[in-house]
């Protein structure tokens, strides 16, 4: 290990709170997701989602409901609101690298940026790899928001002040359904990035700097990648890899939040700078001394507490009538 690797194991480069969480997890001795199959991997990350999470918001509308696919496939998803007025709404992707995660393990997030925010949110269960491999999370997740964009009033949401959002894969999600509003013409208030994945090759100073975590590696990416693309062609597509759209001009304005010791910053900040030379308002956000997934650590990590606010706050403001 080189020694900027054992300053961040050691926890140098870590907050005190977020190197002892990184410590207990350590001690904990789970296998990582890499190490087990893919259906052990789901099971693994749901079991531990809630762990360092705050207690669960209570909220005026919890609603489970069903989205068409294009291929005639029910997407699960939730709507959540902090009361029963016609709110505006945000779409929302949950991480884990298109292969983990779903609607459960993103339960308390989603009501934290409900009810933090006064704001509508709906979390979508697009499918995931290995099963479902890559193009078909960014077709759900574009078929969920342009649903949501055109027949949302149904559901008693405000249609005209809609953001999307997501964190890790979704965040990625969440910038592919912002350039395509833009082509479609629908109305976008905001993009809610946080830590996207926006490169396809795992390739900047970053990715090497944190090669072994904390939590995030570059063999658990891989794993990840692995499950999700069909070929190598498939991480030089736009709709993989946000970062090589051609043309980003005329999107929604962003609202970006990175972790400092994470993989992904680089690319988190590189398209912050790509939507900016494009004349896209950018908010970007980088919490020091913390790493990948902290946003769903509120009960030990005083950061993700302070980007949850930050996110909420983001959302009211571009969500105001």
């Amino acid at each position: 290990m080189n020694k900027t690797l054992a300053a961040v194991a050691s926890g140098t480069l870590l907050t005190a709170k977020m190197a002892s969480v990184v410590e207990r997890m350590a001690r904990a001795g789970h296998p990582s997701l890499d190490q087990l199959t893919p259906d052990e991997a789901k099971a693994s990350y749901e079991k531990g989602a809630g762990v360092l999470e705050v207690p669960k918001p209570d909220l005026t509308r919890i609603e489970d409901f069903s989205i068409t696919a294009r291929d005639g496939f029910e997407i699960p998803a939730r709507l959540y609101a902090p009361s029963s007025a016609r709110l505006p709404v945000l779409v929302y992707f949950h991480g884990g690298g298109f292969t983990v995660g779903n609607i459960r393990t993103h339960d308390t997030l989603c009501r934290v940026l409900s009810l933090k925010s006064g704001c509508a949110v709906v979390s979508v269960d697009y499918r995931l790899a290995p099963a479902h491999k890559f193009p078909t999370a960014s077709d759900d997740a574009w078929d969920a928001f342009a649903f949501v964009a055109k027949e949302g009033a149904r559901l008693g949401l405000d249609t005209n002040r809609l953001a999307v959002g997501g964190d890790s894969a979704g965040g990625t999600l969440a910038a592919v359904c912002a350039i395509l509003a833009r082509d479609a013409g629908l109305p976008l208030a905001l993009q809610m990035l946080i830590y996207p994945g926006t490169t396809g090759h795992q390739d900047t100073p970053s990715h090497q700097l944190y090669a072994n975590g904390p939590l995030l590696t570059k063999a658990l990416i891989d794993y990840f990648f692995g499950q999700y693309v069909r070929t190598p062609a498939d991480r030089d597509d736009w709709r993989f890899a946000p970062l090589l759209a051609d043309d980003v001009e005329g999107v929604a304005p962003a609202w970006i939040g990175l972790a400092e010791c994470d993989p992904v910053v680089d690319e988190g900040i590189a398209y912050a700078d790509k939507l900016r030379a494009a004349g896209v308002a950018v908010d970007l956000e980088i919490y020091r001394g913390v790493i990948h997934e902290f946003l769903k650590m509120g009960r030990a990590i005083p950061e993700a507490l302070q980007a949850q606010n930050d996110a909420a706050r983001a959302l009211k403001e571009a969500l105001k009538p």
